[in-house]
């Protein structure tokens, strides 16, 4: 935290992300102040401040997509970019407490700190310190943890607070016996929305993307690439609009048919396909 001069009589400084400020003279010289000074409010240094806290949440935002996405994506990543990005202060509080795994299956745990060799410090799920240096490592998605239960009672008595929901995000597991031609769930179609706007306001509220008639999120499995699609109404569709099946595309936009859908893939359309349907319409009253 460094002050600087601004206008006579004050110093600035971005204090626990946001600007304040303290005079440099009086009775009250080098106090901090508990709000800005309406003096200080335009001025060209303060605006500067205001402009790297806006930067500043963007980087944090894009740090916590990146290591969502990683997940999600059960692509391999470099230990040697984690330990490059590590003393940024929003990488850090986006990776730190993940579940990272090295190249064997007994190299699990809590991401917790990276020493200064570029080893990570990671915290197994028997409470054992280990130092990781393997050329990747993946941070798994929670569908694919044995024992979900004990890492999440595990994570409580370790103090674990993750920044990207990884070990408490929703998951769905593929049931058996599915329909060997399907291509389609409809658990969660029918909610129904005041509009089409609302709908699609509602998937790119959850981060979503709108593409055309449909909600999407691309996912990997292992070897395999797809996007879940939700039907949420044609464009510019004025009239209400409820939410459709849930369908999976292969990157040629082919339809997958459910059994071949991946353990990831399914987990995180379902949990899309959920989340936009729990913001339906409900009606109340004697005839709802």
């Amino acid at each position: 935290m460094t002050w600087t001069a601004a206008g006579e009589g004050y110093e600035i400084a971005l204090v626990e992300g946001r600007v304040a400020a303290r005079p440099t003279g009086g009775r009250s010289a080098g106090r901090q102040l508990k709000t800005l000074p309406k003096a200080l409010r335009d001025h060209p240094e303060v605006d500067r401040l205001h402009r790297l806290i806006a930067w500043l949440d963007r980087h944090a935002a894009e740090c916590l997509a990146q290591v969502d996405t990683w997940m999600v994506s059960a692509l391999p990543v470099p230990t040697a970019l984690i330990a490059r990005v590590w003393p940024d202060s929003a990488w850090r509080e986006a990776l730190r407490d993940v579940v990272v795994s090295g190249e064997h299956p007994d190299e699990t745990g809590f991401l917790r700190d990276v020493t200064a060799s570029g080893e990570l410090r990671v915290v197994d799920l028997d409470g054992e310190t280990l130092r990781l240096a393997p050329r990747t490592v993946t941070l798994p998605h929670p569908v694919l943890l044995p024992d979900l239960d004990d890492v999440r009672d595990f994570a409580a008595e370790l103090g674990v607070v993750q920044r990207v929901e990884q070990i408490h995000r929703a998951t769905w597991h593929k049931p058996a016996g599915l329909a060997p031609e399907a291509t389609e769930v409809g658990d969660y179609a029918g909610g129904v929305f005041p509009s089409r706007f609302g709908l699609a306001g509602r998937a790119t509220g959850l981060g979503y993307r709108v593409s055309g008639g449909h909600a999407t999120c691309a996912v990997r499995d292992p070897g395999r690439a797809v996007a879940a699609a939700v039907w949420i109404g044609e464009p510019y569709w004025e009239d209400e609009q409820s939410t459709g099946a849930l369908t999976w595309h292969d990157e040629d936009g082919r339809a997958v048919r459910l059994a071949e859908v991946g353990p990831v893939a399914w987990s995180e359309g379902m949990r899309m396909a959920a989340a936009l349907y729990a913001g339906r319409r409900i009606d109340e009253g004697r005839d709802a």
